[in-house]
C-alpha cells in the first residue's frame, strides 16, 4: 500500500474517532501526523511539525486575544448597540447585513480569514444578544467571505483566473465570480429558513431616545416592549456613555482592518500587536483576557494544519485527481474533482489547493463536452463553500468567537455537522449546476 493510500486511511480513522469520543482532534492529528509522517513517509520531527500554519494560529491567538479585551470593556457592546440603530431595531436583517459586509470585504480584495476574522466576532455578539441563531449567524459570516471571494480583484479570483489565463482559456472572471455568488447566496438563504430567520422577521428591538435598548416582538401588527414578556423577551438596558477606553479600542479595530486589508498585513500580527497595546493601557483590566483565547481551537486547527501538509507529501490529493482526471467520462471525473477540491480545503488551505487541483482537472475540457469556465467555477466554489469547517481558518475563527451562551464542544458539533453536510452534498449540487447540463 503507497503512502498516500494510508495518509487517506489514517485521515478517515483521526476524522471518525474525533467525531464519536470528546478528544480533541488536533491532538489526534498530530498523532496521525507523528505515525504517518515517521513511518510512512520517512520524514523527520522537524519535516512533520514545519507543517504546520502559524499565520492561522497567530490570527486565531491575535483576535480571540483582542475580543477579549473588546468585551471586557464594553466596546463589543457599543458596536452591538450601533448596529441595532443602523438597521432600525429589525433583527432579521443583521445576518444579511453581516454576510453583505464580509462579501465586500473580500470582494475588494481582503483575505477571506482577515474579513471573517474583523466581521465574524461582531455577528456573534449579535447572536448572543438577540437570540438568533449562532450557527446561522456564524456560517452567514464565512459564506458570505466565500461569496465576494472570486472577484477579478480578490485573492481567491486572482489565483483561479491567472491559473486559466497561463493555460489558455481567458475571460472566466465573471462566470467564476457570479458562480460563487449564487451558491454562497442559496446556501445562506436556506441556513435562514431553516434555523429561525423567519421568526426573526417579527422581531424589533426598540432603540429609545434615552438610550435604552429594549427588545419588542411585533405580534398581529402590535409592538410589544419587553417589559411586558416577562422571562421570555429580556429587557436589555445600557448606557450610551462611550468611555476612553472604548473609543481607543475602536480605533485598534480600525487600525487592524486598515493595515490588514489595505496594506495586505498579517492580520494576527496587527491582532495581537493591538490586543497588546490595549492592556499595556489598562494592565488591571486586562490582566486575564489573554486566558479567554480560545486554546482548544489553537490546538485544533495547529494538529490538523499539521496533518494536511503531511497529507499533502504523501501525494494523496494529486493520487486521487489524476485518477479522477484519467477516467473515460468526463463529467464523472469533473465530479470527483469537485469532491477532491471539497474534501481536501476542508482540513487544508483553499488558496495552496486551487494552483494545483485546476490544472489536474484541465484535460477534461480537452474532451469538448465542459466548458472551461464553468469548470473552474465548479472547482473554485466546491473548494471553498467547505471553508465553514471547523479544521479551516474561518470556521474556527467562528467557533473560537462563539456566543457565551454556547459551550465550545456543542458549538463545534454544530459547525462540523453542517460543514460534513456541506462536504457531501455542496460538491454534487455544483456540479450538477455547472456541469452536468452541458454535458
Amino acid at each position: 500500500m503507497g503512502p498516500e493510500l494510508v495518509a487517506i486511511i489514517a485521515l478517515v480513522a483521526l476524522f471518525v474517532v474525533g467525531t464519536l469520543l470528546p478528544i480533541n482532534m488536533g491532538a489526534l492529528a498530530y498523532v496521525a501526523a507523528w505515525f504517518v509522517g515517521v513511518y510512512a513517509l520517512g520524514m523527520d520531527e522537524k519535516e512533520i511539525l514545519g507543517g504546520i500554519s502559524g499565520d492561522l494560529v497567530l490570527t486565531l491567538i491575535g483576535v480571540t486575544y483582542l475580543f477579549a479585551i473588546a468585551k471586557n470593556n464594553g466596546t463589543v457592546d457599543l458596536i452591538v448597540r450601533k448596529a441595532v440603530q443602523a438597521v432600525g431595531g429589525r433583527v432579521a436583517l443583521i445576518p444579511w447585513v453581516m454576510f453583505g459586509v464580509t462579501a465586500l470585504l473580500t470582494a475588494i480584495g481582503a483575505a477571506s480569514p482577515a474579513a471573517c476574522a474583523i466581521i465574524g466576532p461582531i455577528a456573534l455578539g449579535f447572536a448572543g444578544r438577540y437570540k438568533i441563531n449562532a450557527l446561522m449567524m456564524g456560517m452567514f459570516v464565512v459564506h458570505g467571505a466565500q461569496a465576494g471571494g472570486f472577484s477579478p480583484i480578490s485573492i481567491y479570483g486572482t489565483i483561479t483566473n491567472s491559473v486559466m489565463r497561463d493555460a489558455g482559456y481567458a475571460n472566466t472572471d465573471v462566470v467564476v465570480f457570479v458562480s460563487s455568488i449564487a451558491v454562497n447566496l442559496v446556501l445562506a438563504i436556506v441556513l435562514f429558513l431553516a434555523l429561525g430567520g423567519r421568526k426573526l422577521m417579527s422581531q424589533r428591538i426598540d432603540v429609545l431616545d434615552t438610550g435604552e435598548v429594549t427588545e419588542s416582538l411585533h405580534s398581529g401588527g402590535n409592538t410589544v416592549s419587553g417589559r411586558g414578556l416577562g422571562a421570555s423577551i429580556p429587557t436589555m438596558t445600557r448606557s450610551v456613555g462611550v468611555k476612553r477606553d472604548q473609543v481607543v479600542t475602536l480605533v485598534a479595530f480600525v487600525a487592524v482592518a486598515v493595515v490588514a486589508l489595505a496594506f495586505d498585513q498579517n492580520i494576527g500580527f496587527a491582532a495581537i500587536t493591538a490586543a497588546v497595546l490595549l492592556a499595556i493601557l489598562s494592565p488591571q483590566e486586562h490582566k486575564d483576557a489573554v486566558r479567554q483565547i480560545a486554546w482548544p481551537t489553537v490546538l485544533l486547527v495547529a494538529g490538523v494544519t499539521t496533518y494536511a501538509s503531511v497529507l499533502t507529501a504523501a501525494g494523496s490529493p494529486e493520487y486521487v485527481g489524476t485518477w479522477a482526471a484519467g477516467l473515460g467520462v468526463a463529467a464523472i471525473g469533473a465530479l470527483i474533482l469537485c469532491y477532491v477540491g471539497g474534501i481536501t480545503s476542508a482540513f487544508a488551505s483553499s488558496t495552496a489547493l486551487l494552483p494545483v487541483l485546476i490544472p489536474i482537472a484541465l484535460p477534461l475540457v480537452a474532451t469538448g463536452h465542459i466548458s472551461p469556465a464553468l469548470l473552474a467555477a465548479a472547482l473554485a466554489v466546491s473548494s471553498t463553500i467547505v471553508d465553514v469547517s471547523p479544521f479551516s481558518t474561518n470556521g474556527a475563527l467562528m467557533v473560537a468567537n462563539r456566543p457565551d451562551t454556547i459551550s465550545e464542544q456543542a458549538y463545534y458539533k454544530q459547525v462540523l455537522t453542517y460543514s460534513v453536510i456541506v462536504t457531501l452534498v455542496g460538491p454534487l449540487l455544483v456540479w450538477a449546476v455547472l456541469i452536468l447540463p452541458g454535458w
